[in-house]
């Protein structure tokens, strides 16, 4: 499916971006704890808001 070098070049650029994500990541780990702190309760709101939805919608059928 895939030639050789196909498959050489999306192993190497898996593992060249996972590291970059990676280290990205731990470099901003600390600015976003002072930035994003709390940001658990949006995403709680936004479940249940679409839960409400999702409820309503089935219930109206």
């Amino acid at each position: 499916m895939f030639t050789k070098g196909q498959l050489i070049f999306a192993i190497i650029f898996t593992i060249i971006f996972s590291i970059i994500i990676a280290y990205s990541y731990l470099k901003d780990y600390n600015l976003n704890k002072v930035y994003y702190k709390n940001s658990y309760v949006i995403l709680i709101m936004f479940i249940i808001f679409i839960s409400i939805i999702a409820t309503y919608s089935n219930l109206f059928r």
